[in-house]
């Protein structure tokens, strides 16, 4: 049982098997978000995707940044990521035709940011998620 559908662009219907949210900042002890924690941030849950699911692809949807147009005491800017880090993994078909035997699924693990805890659907799925290249970045397995 999936926990929600979508449909890309390319009209391919995905499945989200398992989504793991976080708070963006929960962990942030001190300091302010500059490109270096962000870059720290998104490394961390890119990390969390592959230990989670070796052997699968993950792709990172590239986050929004707010600039809040303030600085650090270093004169660094400080961006602001949303508010909430997802890793989802999806599932669909097969990709390659060769596969058609009905035993092979395609796969795939993302990693966004959003600015609410709400699961993507048909209804709310951010626009570069219903944009993925399903065809490029996913791999096929046999079930």
């Amino acid at each position: 049982m999936s926990l929600s559908r979508i449909t890309l662009s390319s009209r391919r219907s995905i499945a989200l098997a398992e989504l793991r949210l976080s708070s963006t900042y929960g962990g942030l002890l001190e300091g302010v978000p500059t490109k270096r924690v962000n870059e720290g941030i998104i490394a961390g849950r890119l990390r969390v995707a592959r230990e989670a699911y070796p052997g699968w692809p993950v792709h990172l949807i590239p986050p929004e940044l707010t600039d809040t147009g303030r600085t650090t005491r270093l004169d660094e800017p400080i961006e602001q990521l949303p508010a909430v880090a997802c890793v989802g993994a999806f599932d669909s078909g097969e990709i390659d035709p060769a596969h058609d035997s009905g035993w092979y699924f395609s796969a795939l693990v993302v990693v966004w940011f959003q600015h609410t805890p709400d699961p993507p659907s048909n209804d709310n799925a951010p626009a570069p998620l219903r944009a993925l290249p399903w065809e490029e970045l996913a791999k096929d397995f046999e079930d």
